[in-house]
């Protein structure tokens, strides 16, 4: 394939950031959009000039011009809505988080494997030119050995209990909206799986997470105490701290650059300043790149990745008995 024609299925809020991002991915374009209503998709579709509409899933799933399909819906959609995809031949990049759990991750990841198609979970964060730059950089041991990571995001929203990050329903709660980033960043610098977990959380009335804090330690001798929360104020921000130094990424899930330190010099900055249109720019030309060269794995988000970051939320879940309707 020269050039990947996309459907958006789900044409809310992050579908948005998805074709404002689509602008400046080479080789790429938007051809379809799908909601549970007619009238949603239509209305999307003429906001964002994109060709064709569609008030069923599977109606548009069913377009052969169409290759890829960035899935924009609530996380508790997303197993079915994966499998529907797959099943219909579609090459997938699925928001964040790409299932309620472990066990859904691997079985959609092994349809993708068995139809030969690519599945991404789309957490931004990972694409990001700073992110690969930090990695680099870690990987290279410019710090030294990794002794600890710091990183919250946390926000102060006044939520009616209809809403998604309140709804169990709709798998809502802060750990897999936004403690996954924290998680992410912990992921990101040791790259493998935690040998202890412990966590605790602020539950709302609606029976999730409002507030909720984790302790990651590794066996190479580090830890990461992580924080996410939608009704408490705090930094975004995420310090990495090393034998030989420290790297302050500020608002790390979107990082345009981070903080140098090494012990007896002056703090460097590296930029990788991008613009507020492109948050979603790098992962959508990732997927198009490994499209184009028949590639059905991800360098960057492995399901590997994925999977391990999932595993960690399990048990997190699991520490506080946080079983999702869906679930049950």
């Amino acid at each position: 394939m020269q050039h990947i024609n996309w459907g958006v299925l789900g044409c809310g809020h992050i579908a948005q950031t998805f074709v404002q991002s689509m602008q400046d991915v080479t080789d790429a374009s938007i051809i379809a959009c799908a909601a549970s209503h007619i009238d949603r998709a239509n209305s999307f579709a003429q906001s964002h000039n994109i060709e064709n509409s569609y008030g069923s899933y599977e109606a548009m799933l069913c377009d052969r011009n169409i290759h890829a399909i960035y899935i924009a819906t609530t996380h508790n959609f997303h197993f079915e809505q994966i499998k529907l995809c797959l099943s219909h031949g579609k090459h997938v990049l699925c928001e964040k988080p790409i299932t309620l759990n472990a066990r859904q991750a691997k079985e959609v990841y092994t349809l993708a494997a068995n139809h030969n198609l690519l599945l991404i979970e789309a957490v931004w964060t990972r694409f990001l030119p700073a992110t690969l730059a930090l990695q680099s950089l870690l990987e290279n041991g410019t710090i030294g050995k990794i002794k600890s990571v710091h990183a919250n995001f946390s926000l102060n929203k006044k939520l009616p209990d209809t809403h998604r990050l309140r709804n169990k329903k709709l798998a809502g709660g802060a750990l897999l909206d936004l403690g996954i980033y924290p998680i992410t960043m912990a992921d990101i610098v040791f790259a493998k799986t935690p040998s202890k977990i412990s966590s605790s959380a602020v539950m709302t009335n609606t029976g999730v997470d409002e507030n909720s804090f984790y302790t990651l330690e590794y066996d190479c001798g580090g830890v990461a105490q992580l924080s996410a929360g939608f009704t408490m104020s705090g930094p975004t921000y995420a310090l990495i701290s090393g034998d030989k130094g420290s790297i302050n990424v500020p608002f790390f899930l979107g990082a345009k650059g981070f903080e140098l330190t090494l012990e007896g010099e002056q703090t460097v900055f590296h930029e990788y300043d991008f613009a507020e249109h492109q948050n979603f720019t790098f992962e959508i030309q990732h997927m198009t790149n490994c499209l184009k060269t028949d590639t059905c794995h991800s360098n960057i988000m492995s399901s590997a990745t994925s999977m391990r970051v999932m595993k960690i939320m399990d048990t997190i879940r699991d520490q506080w008995s946080l079983v999702y309707d869906s679930e049950k």
